[in-house]
């Protein structure tokens, strides 16, 4: 990708020079009859979309002293010269205020992603790569091309019993979707640590939710509690279930034995989710993941098959094998994503 916009630019560059050659050797091999002076306009309208003021400027006054030569040349001063001439610097003129404001705008989308990433370290600060026997990776994609967060959410809290993970998604997107992210992760910060269960948690989650949503909005996730002795405890909120990797190779997911609706909505079913737990063995993997994953869809429309790429999993490194899984989905997409796409491993290890 990076490579393709170097190209890009490069060409782009070219294109000013490239485009006032050809019409000079055109019309000094036609002559007068071809009028293609005021096409010479072309040269600073494209010097423009890329480089600065300066080489905007350079390739403006090139142009006009083209046209002044090429219009003696062909004995067009007094009379269409002066109209080309007027055309070439008018183009000009109009190139470099193209130019000054492109790199207005340029400095202030580098000072909204300097924000941006600010406001990534702080609300989806790095997990830890070591809990108890885990080893834990992660991977985010925004949906969009300049952003660096959005609604999805994930976080991993270690103590001494071992480690409580939230991944979840909110409903909406744009600065809404991060404040209550925001929200979401502060609340489990303050809960997972200190709470006997994870239950507990969950109800300091909605508390929290519910003084800060308003209407019908909600957040989707799974908490886990893995402690030492290889359990793991799960609660779904409406959530995508988890896949389950064994090291022999089977592939399930940790369906809930009941759905339950998402945080925020506890109205609808006061009692919750039901805790269901399963085992992890060394060699296992868990892999937490928001819709923008399992929703992907190719141009037939069809979803990502996350169960057949298991497989992807299997580099041992985590962090490899997420990016592995991150590249196919984008592969599967042919494109750009349609959803925010997060992605929490959890690797069981009994020694690293």
């Amino acid at each position: 990708m990076a490579e393709s916009d170097g190209n890009s630019l490069r060409l782009l560059s070219a294109l000013p020079l490239a485009v006032m050659g050809l019409l000079t050797v055109v019309e000094l091999s036609a002559g007068p009859r071809a009028g293609l002076l005021p096409l010479l306009s072309l040269g600073p309208a494209f010097a423009g979309l890329v480089g600065g003021l300066r080489r905007t400027a350079a390739i403006g006054v090139l142009a006009v002293a083209l046209c002044v030569l090429l219009g003696a040349y062909d004995g067009l001063f007094p009379g269409r010269g002066f109209l080309a001439l007027a055309c070439v610097a008018g183009v000009g003129a109009a190139g470099l205020a193209a130019t000054a404001l492109r790199q207005r705008r340029e400095a202030e989308l580098a000072s909204v992603r300097s924000v941006a990433e600010v406001a990534q370290r702080v609300l989806l600060r790095p997990v830890p790569r070591r809990a108890g026997h885990l080893r834990v990776a992660v991977s985010y994609t925004s949906a969009a091309a300049e952003a660096r967060i959005g609604g999805d959410l994930y976080e991993v809290v270690t103590s001494p019993g071992g480690a409580r993970v939230i991944v979840g998604d909110v409903q909406g997107k744009g600065l809404e979707a991060v404040e209550t992210a925001a929200v979401v992760l502060g609340a489990f910060r303050e809960a997972a640590p200190d709470e006997p269960d994870l239950s507990s948690v969950s109800a300091r989650l909605e508390r929290a939710l519910n003084r800060h949503l308003s209407g019908e909005e909600f957040v989707t996730a799974v908490l886990a509690e893995i402690r030492e002795d290889r359990t793991v405890t799960l609660l779904n909120y409406g959530h995508p279930a988890p896949l389950v990797l064994r090291a022999g190779g089977t592939v399930t997911f940790a369906e809930p034995p009941e759905p339950a609706p998402p945080l925020g909505l506890a109205g609808i079913a006061p009692k919750g989710p039901v805790p269901f737990q399963l085992a992890l063995y060394p060699g296992d993997q868990v892999l937490l993941y928001t819709d923008g994953v399992c929703e992907a869809r190719d141009r037939s429309q069809g979803f990502y098959p996350l169960r057949d790429r298991a497989f992807l999993l299997d580099n041992p490194d985590p962090d490899a094998a997420l990016e592995a899984l991150g590249k196919d989905l984008q592969k599967h997409v042919e494109g750009p994503l349609g959803d925010d796409a997060a992605m929490l491993l959890l690797r069981y290890r009994q020694h690293d």
